[in-house]
């Protein structure tokens, strides 16, 4: 929408993980300098840990993009698994055929991937393990991970395992039965939100890879990004996005402190006060409570002179303390001067707000029917209802609440989790479970079922709700999870030099879309001809291209070609691409 006006070639704010728009502050620098060494260096752990939205992903894509030539590498999306089918999961990336009788498996696929691990290192080779969101392994899989660093020759390790999660992952491994682990960790590193400064850059640094050509962010602008973002990158974007939407609507060439106040309103779900007036207010509020004090002070004194004219000494003791405490002309009270002196977000003045948040009560209103409707339907919020409806959209059922994803491979379904924005959600097209924070922080399991340019609907328990985007984008901060049916028997990354079955429904699939039926010879094999349909296809449904046919590519392939009947947010005809 606002592309155009600002002289953008692409939206600068995606909080999709794309490592083109990687900002190397010093401590993402220092996060991919450590993966990297982990990849390069033989042996033990490696442990990455960082909040929410600091970049995690993003380094890990960055490290995907580097990986050394003579490196193999399995990344496991969905650590919420049994031991059997994380050993299964690294042997299905490593691109392992494993007979049915060893699936079930732990000795089987242990010996399989030992197997591999010394061809690969009889070839020069090395095999890098990566765990994303590693803080929800349970202990039994732990001890798993541990296990396989067993697997060893004489003088080296042969695998390297890098450890992703949020700061919980830390506390997790300072368990005493799980000593052993964190006695094999080589490095450890913890990812911190942005500085001041280093705000400032990665915005600027964002805004030139989309295409800009000048600044849009005014000084105090980007001073109260930061502020108001506490320097996390996810909220960076988001709130970026939204004031850039708002400077578009007033037809504003320049981002102002007051439309980033706005756009963290629409983000958060309440209005904030420019730094300033928080000071002011409480200034005000410890004047009041000195006022108070010496009002205290002169009633004492006059219990100890009741005599010397009381009255008239507390009369003027309460005029100069309520002058003391009025506020000046102009000014807004604040609700909550307590609240404003502890450095809480206060009310910020109605007047000055974009067309973009005009309605701003009405959009109040609904975050709060949103937030009414969670709280009233928590029992139906849980991963386990959330699955079940997903799963019964594809005509699969939940048999028990444990291991979802594992009942949905024996449907022959599989689980993706991804985080990125509404235009990632779109170009998959599958219904999905959307996860949500309420205005207490409390996280919400939803089902994204189906999808236009303004409503989404989603189903919560027996409760089917047409809700606006923007109103879900305000609980909503990019991670979801759907599930697809593959058409192989095993899913893994595609590229060039690779054959299989896999890579023969890939090049079917691609010419079905273009109308051809016929198989050229060696059509198992990945060439160079087959690496520039699949770019094609990745250019024209925005996708990043780079010619691997990686899991999120063969979705929206699949979905391209979607069977009659299978689930999907919206037509393909209506997609328009």
């Amino acid at each position: 929408m606002y592309l155009s006006f600002f002289s953008l070639n692409e939206k600068p704010f995606a909080i999709t993980p794309d490592p083109r728009y990687l900002y190397l502050s010093e401590r993402h620098a220092e996060a991919l300098a450590h993966l990297l060494y982990g990849v390069n260096e033989a042996g033990g752990f490696i442990q990455l840990t960082g909040e929410v939205g600091t970049g995690k992903t993003t380094v890990v894509r960055t490290l995907l993009s580097r990986v050394p030539h003579h490196a193999d590498v399995a990344v496991i999306l969905n650590p919420r698994v049994t031991p059997v089918e994380f050993l299964l999961t690294i042997c299905e990336e490593l691109g392992l055929g494993i007979a049915e009788a060893d699936r079930d498996s732990v000795k089987g696929l242990v010996d399989a991937l030992n197997r591999r691990l010394l061809a690969t290192h009889a070839d020069g080779r090395r095999v890098i393990v990566i765990v994303d969101e590693a803080q929800n392994l349970s202990a039994e899989v732990l001890e798993q991970v541990r296990l396989l660093t067993n697997l060893e020759t004489p003088t080296q390790k042969l695998l390297q395992i890098i450890l992703i999660g949020q700061p919980e992952l830390r506390e997790l491994l300072d368990r005493t039965e799980l000593r052993q682990l964190a006695q094999r960790i080589t490095g450890r590193y913890h990812l911190e939100p942005l500085s001041r400064e280093e705000t400032r850059g990665y915005v600027r640094h964002r805004l030139r890879v989309a295409g800009a050509a000048q600044e849009i962010f005014s000084d105090s602008a980007l001073a109260e990004v930061h502020r108001l973002s506490s320097g996390i990158p996810r909220v960076i974007n988001v709130t970026c996005d939204r004031a850039l939407l708002g400077a578009y609507t007033q037809e504003m060439r320049k981002v102002t402190a007051s439309l980033v106040r706005s756009a963290a309103g629409e983000v958060y779900g309440r209005r904030f006060l420019p730094s300033w007036m928080s000071w002011l207010v409480g200034a005000l509020g410890l004047l009041g409570i000195g006022g108070v004090a010496l009002l205290g002070w002169h009633l004492w004194q006059q219990q100890r002179l009741p005599f010397q004219g009381a009255t008239g000494v507390a009369a003027a003791s309460v005029r100069p303390a309520a002058a003391t405490a009025a506020i000046p002309p102009g000014s807004t009270p604040a609700a909550d001067p307590s609240a404003a002196a502890a450095g809480l977000p206060l009310a910020a003045p109605a007047a000055g707000l974009s067309t973009a948040v005009a309605a701003l009560p009405a959009a109040a209103h609904a975050a709060a029917s949103l937030n009414a409707l969670l709280a009233a339907n928590g029992a139906d919020t849980t991963d386990a209802a959330a699955y079940r409806h997903l799963l019964s959209l594809w005509g699969a059922a939940m048999t028990e609440d444990k291991n979802p994803c594992g009942q949905a491979l024996k449907a022959g379904l599989s689980c993706l989790e991804q985080r990125g924005a509404w235009a990632q959600v779109r170009a998959l097209n599958r219904p999905a479970i959307l996860t949500l924070t309420d205005e207490h922080g409390q996280r919400h399991r939803v089902v994204l079922s189906a999808l236009d340019d303004r409503i989404a609907t989603v189903n919560i328990g027996d409760h089917v709700e047409r809700v606006p985007l923007d109103e879900l984008s305000r609980d909503w901060f990019g991670e979801f999870t759907l599930v697809w049916k593959p058409k192989t028997g095993r899913t893994r990354q595609l590229s060039v030099g690779m054959r299989g079955d896999e890579v023969r429904w890939l090049r079917r699939s691609l010419n079905a879309l273009q109308g051809a039926a016929s198989d050229p010879e060696h059509a198992d094999v990945f060439d160079e001809q087959l690496a520039i349909a699949v770019q094609n296809f990745q250019r024209e449904h925005r996708l990043n291209v780079d010619g691997i046919a990686g899991v999120q590519t063969q979705v929206v392939l699949d979905t391209a070609l979607a069977e009659p009947g299978s689930p999907v947010l919206l037509p393909n005809a209506a997609r328009g691409g």
